[in-house]
């Protein structure tokens, strides 16, 4: 461990375009439970599967079950950015990290300082209206008990990528972009099993590929350092 910590400070210290691409395991050390470990939602008992609710046919035939799901697990109350949140940002103040691609819609990146956040599966801290596109402030849609509505009369949604949806073709080109540039690419607190956003590893050319996370993933065999280790006990020591 103490030599894989030591290689991937020294790859930190010579690289100043490094990406930074992460999942859930990131946040689970903020007490934000994953979807595929053992106690993640996928495993949990609802009238429907987390699957099916989080699916957008799902939201536009039941939104209030949907919402029912949403206030019980995804409203997240006073949850703070774990070590790996605030390394990374200061990493980014330092000129290390030039972008920090997520697949989490909790926001903790930005709650740490980080400021190049590309969100591949949008953020539950913006809502807005499926009608006519107006915004509603998170906290006035987050009062709402059941299903909010817009003043327009139009359901209202967080701004995330349902299952069946597409991602956004701006932030996914962004994102191909910087991992296709950049000299350093950490991937962390992911499974790599989810596309398109697995997919994006593929785009990095490089000889810095460095893969934390506490299970084996399918491209490990491609890293140059694998550290199987919670992600904020390593970027601790960096």
């Amino acid at each position: 461990m103490n030599e894989k910590i030591a290689r991937f400070r020294d790859m930190i210290e010579n690289s100043d375009n490094i990406v930074f691409f992460g999942g859930a395991g990131v946040s689970t050390e903020s007490g934000i439970p994953d979807f595929r470990s053992e106690d993640g939602l996928y495993r949990q008992k609802y009238k429907f599967p987390p699957e099916e609710i989080l699916s957008g046919s799902f939201f536009r035939k039941n939104p209030e079950e949907f919402y029912r799901f949403y206030h019980d697990k995804l409203v997240l109350g006073n949850v703070e950015p774990n070590r790996a949140h605030i390394r990374l940002a200061e990493l980014e103040k330092q000129g290390n990290i030039r972008a920090v691609i997520t697949q989490n819609i909790d926001g903790l990146h930005q709650a740490a300082g980080s400021k190049n956040v590309l969100e591949l599966h949008g953020t539950i801290h913006r809502f807005y209206c499926t009608s006519c596109g107006r915004e509603m402030p998170e906290d006035e849609a987050n009062a709402i008990a059941g299903v909010p509505h817009c003043v327009c009369g139009g359901i209202v949604r967080p701004d995330v990528v349902l299952y069946e949806e597409s991602l956004n073709s701006r932030v996914l080109a962004e994102a191909v972009k910087y991992i296709s540039e950049c000299d350093m690419l950490i991937v962390g607190g992911t499974s790599l099993n989810v596309y398109p956003a697995a997919g994006l590893i593929n785009y990095y050319r490089g000889g810095k590929l460095v893969l934390i996370n506490r299970q084996a993933t399918p491209y490990d065999s491609y890293a140059n350092l694998v550290i199987n280790e919670k992600i904020g006990e390593v970027f601790a020591l960096v």
